[in-house]
């Protein structure tokens, strides 16, 4: 039986090997000769010398393989309470298609493409079809607010659009085509043409000579075969979520995309061709590129599109109905989902209702994993609930636990191991690595593994300075932690979550995780307030689970007690105070930023990616009754 400890030191042995390897996975035009290369600038390339194309990866190969009829996308919504399942060979017609009209509008090798769509299924098929001839996309969240959809105009130029008359959420119809115009409206750059995918559920008013019907102008298109590009070229653009300023726009290169994808498919989420994957996430994110559109497609798998919430839609049964009922292998969440599903269902009552014989693994990513969040989901599903790491800049996993290699032992609050590719570090403020079970920066020495990105678009020098500059010969992740004596990496918050509470340097993931292991709570923020005696102090805003009448003072008390035992009074921890909801992003992340600055009186603009802005005025009077804040201070919500 293979081992990780033999594929991690057989990448370490010979990493170009390793990946070239690999790389045998792939159907190239011109197969790599080289792994990798430095570039002039002092930066790496995978693949350089190769040409291939993704879509046909992706698509094509599995129809000429004899699997056409096999479902490539089940389309989930229970918003408009339909299923859709799409073929291989659907899948390939429809793209090939779609591809035909961008090119016979002008779209060539290249040019840049923004989608701006829902979780429909045409906005795979958009992201396949820039693919297929080359094309650059860059998928913007369907809803962003005008400004920022136009400053992504603006940065990426694109030559195109391909948007939604609207998205659905429970209870609500949310205009896009408004959204929209008015960015297109507010842009510098012009594209030279929209294509509106009009839903059933709204039609929008389509601008005579820029806009034109997504299925009309269609009709007299000629099916585009697949393009060569070369290794290096930029497959898409990902704007980071950002809250101020100009966002940051990270290349993924296409090779080694194709590679890494491939291998974390099989090595790291033990899927094999034919098997049904689902990450519950959203094509507007890093995820919905990696696990919901190309890294299940490459392989062969089946993947799901869900569009709905794990909560509300109808109820927080959701995830297991879907399970269930399209016989899923491998299921992929952030934790913050399973928070709540935990908060609706605390005993894990609707899980009765459904099958999940089938299922072999739960993936968590996207935030920090609590050990209690993931002790609850092993309980309740009786599955092995596995975290991992990684970020928008990586694609996939840094640390990961490689069930497709082999499954080791889970440490609650660790997302286990690094991956072949990434030699993890943890340094001090002097760029010096620190003794096992020390705090500190987590950096990743360069050259960093295949799929990873290569600059900022038109901004390779932010490149440098935000991730290269600080720890020479590194990439500085921005997030701290440490890695303990069995070489288990834990990920404890972003850097600028390490406080220091009267000389003492401490991580508010490690208070989170005391807070949150309270019976009551069912997910919990813990932040840095500034603090003129201890210059910060930990501050736990704290959401209970459904049905708790308890007192909240007394609650409190309890967290303040807890966290005292189990970390003791160098924390000084003594505010804690209980809310309806936490402010986060539409991809679930919570804005502990926002909140930062909410609590030092500041003023901080409100997010473009938050989901309701309403609740930050909720925050800032919960941090007043703690003594935080400034009763003059208004949100400025521009």
């Amino acid at each position: 039986m293979t081992t990780y400890q033999a594929v991690y030191q057989s990448w370490q042995a010979d990493p170009e090997g390793f990946w070239l390897d690999a790389a045998k996975a792939i159907d190239w035009i011109v197969p790599p000769k080289t792994g990798i290369t430095e570039t002039a600038d002092g930066g790496h390339e995978w693949f350089a010398d190769a040409l291939v194309n993704t879509c046909w990866n992706a698509v094509d190969r599995h129809v000429e393989a004899g699997r056409g009829e096999q479902v490539a996308i089940i389309h989930d919504s229970p918003v408009t309470n339909t299923i859709t399942r799409v073929s291989f060979a659907e899948l390939q017609q429809r793209v090939a298609l779609l591809a035909g009209t961008l090119q016979a509008k002008g779209v060539t090798k290249g040019d840049r493409v923004i989608i701006y769509m829902p979780m429909v299924p045409e906005a795979l098929f958009a992201m396949l079809a820039c693919a297929r001839i080359g094309a650059i996309h860059s998928v913007v969240f369907g809803g962003f607010a005008a400004t920022e959809l136009a400053t992504r105009i603006d940065d990426a130029t694109p030559k195109a659009i391909l948007a939604a008359s609207c998205g659905i959420e429970p209870g609500r119809i949310v205009h896009y085509k408004p959204l929209l115009d008015g960015a297109m409206a507010m842009a510098r750059h012009k594209p030279d043409f929209c294509l509106i995918l009009q839903r059933e559920q709204e039609r929008a008013t389509l601008e005579h000579g820029r806009d034109f019907d997504w299925h009309e102008a269609q009709a007299t298109a000629t099916p585009a075969t697949c393009v060569p590009v070369e290794g290096n070229h930029p497959a898409y653009i990902l704007y980071t979520s950002g809250t101020t300023g100009q966002p940051k726009g990270v290349v993924r290169p296409t090779a080694g995309q194709l590679v890494a994808l491939s291998w974390s498919m099989r090595n790291i989420y033990d899927v094999h061709p034919g098997d049904v994957f689902w990450a519950a996430s959203d094509v507007g994110w890093v995820v919905g590129h990696s696990y919901i559109c190309y890294g299940p497609l490459i392989n062969g798998n089946t993947t799901i599109l869900f569009e709905g919430k794990p909560v509300g839609t109808p109820d927080a049964g959701t995830f297991w109905r879907i399970i269930s009922e399209h016989k899923v292998r491998s299921f992929f969440t952030a934790p913050t989902a399973f928070r709540a599903v935990k908060r609706e269902d605390p005993k894990g009552e609707l899980l009765k209702n459904y099958d999940l014989s089938g299922l072999k693994y739960i993936f968590l990513a996207g935030e920090r994993a609590d050990p209690d969040t993931i002790q609850w989901a092993e309980e309740k599903t009786g599955k092995p609930v596995i975290d991992h790491w990684w970020q928008t800049e990586t694609s996939w996993s840094i640390a990961a636990n490689p069930a497709g290699i082999e499954l080791l032992p889970v440490k609650r609050g660790s997302p286990t191991v690094p991956m072949p590719g990434y030699d993890i570090q943890v340094l001090d403020e002097a760029g010096q690595p620190v003794p096992a079970g020390t705090l500190g920066a987590i950096a990743v020495k360069l050259p960093l593994p295949p799929s990873c990105f290569t600059t900022i678009w038109n901004a390779h020098d932010r490149f440098e300075k935000s991730y290269m500059a600080r720890f020479p010969g590194y990439y500085e992740t921005g997030d701290a932690g440490m890695i303990d004596e069995d070489g288990y990496v834990y990920i404890m918050a972003r850097t600028d979550d390490v406080i220091n509470v009267a000389g003492h340097r401490l991580s508010t993931g490690s208070i989170e995780e005391v807070v949150a292991s309270h019976p009551d709570v069912a997910e919990c923020a813990v932040i840095g307030a500034a603090d003129t005696l201890k210059g910060q102090v930990p501050v736990a805003l704290v959401c209970l689970n459904a049905g708790v009448v308890r007192d909240h003072a007394e609650i409190n008390n309890e967290l303040v007690r807890l966290v005292r035992e189990k970390i003791g009074p160098v924390a000084s921890f003594r505010h804690a105070t209980v809310i309806d909801r936490l402010p986060k992003t539409r991809s679930g992340k919570i804005l502990r930023a926002t909140m930062v600055n909410i609590a030092d009186g500041q003023a901080p603009k409100t997010p473009a990616t938050i989901e309701d802005p309403q609740v930050l005025d909720e925050i800032r009077q919960a941090l007043l009754t703690l003594g935080f804040a400034r009763t003059d201070t208004q949100m400025d919500t521009a």
